[in-house]
């Protein structure tokens, strides 16, 4: 292996041995080293969702994390509207201020829309969401690597999440998480993304 990636044994040891930690991989001596199975991947370990989203799996596995979204997003936008704090309303708002003032501004919008959907899994006030905060975080970022050009279009959506958090509309802000989520899928719909089995 040493040779087939012109690495020192160490750099290979240490790889190894940090693909191991993450559960990508198992060591024995009877065996060696083996690729476990996706099925047993965390796909909620930021590097490993970073490392797949780049991979020949990469269609695939962006879907399955818009599919988690829509799982946990529309939930947690009702239950805000049922439970934020004043203050929570205002980090809410901030967020999507500036996400329309940075709109041009790739990083920074990435930044304010991550912020804007963790601000609203925060305002849940439910402590199992609020384990699941690092998780979103890596969605977040897996999936926002591709899609952020449609933030621009989809800024109404999050104002109408917005406006029904703040008037504590709960059936409004599940409503409008779920639009918001829409967009976002149908854009991916018309990437070419590699999917498995296909090359590159």
């Amino acid at each position: 292996m040493e040779r087939r990636l012109d690495a020192s044994r160490g750099v290979v040891r240490e790889a190894v041995k940090i693909l191991a930690t993450k559960g990508l991989v198992t060591v024995g001596p009877r065996h060696g080293t083996r690729v476990r199975p996706t099925r047993a991947w965390n796909f909620l370990d930021q590097d490993v969702l970073a490392w797949a989203a780049g991979g020949p799996m990469a269609r695939e596995l962006l879907f399955a994390l818009e599919e988690a979204r829509r799982i946990v997003e529309p939930a947690a936008a009702a239950l805000a509207a049922q439970r934020a704090t004043p203050a929570e309303r205002r980090t809410i708002r901030g967020a999507y201020e500036a996400m329309v003032a940075t709109a041009d501004d790739m990083a920074a919008a990435t930044e304010a829309d991550k912020a804007f959907h963790i601000a609203i899994l925060d305002a849940t006030h439910n402590p199992v969401l609020g384990s699941f905060r690092n998780g979103l975080e890596a969605i977040l970022d897996a999936v926002f690597a591709v899609a952020i050009p449609a933030l621009a279009p989809n800024l109404p959506n999050h104002d109408a999440v917005l406006r029904a958090i703040d008037q504590g509309d709960a059936a409004g802000a599940r409503d409008a998480m779920e639009r918001l989520l829409d967009v976002t899928r149908t854009y991916l719909s018309g990437l070419a993304l590699p999917s498995e089995g296909q090359e590159g």
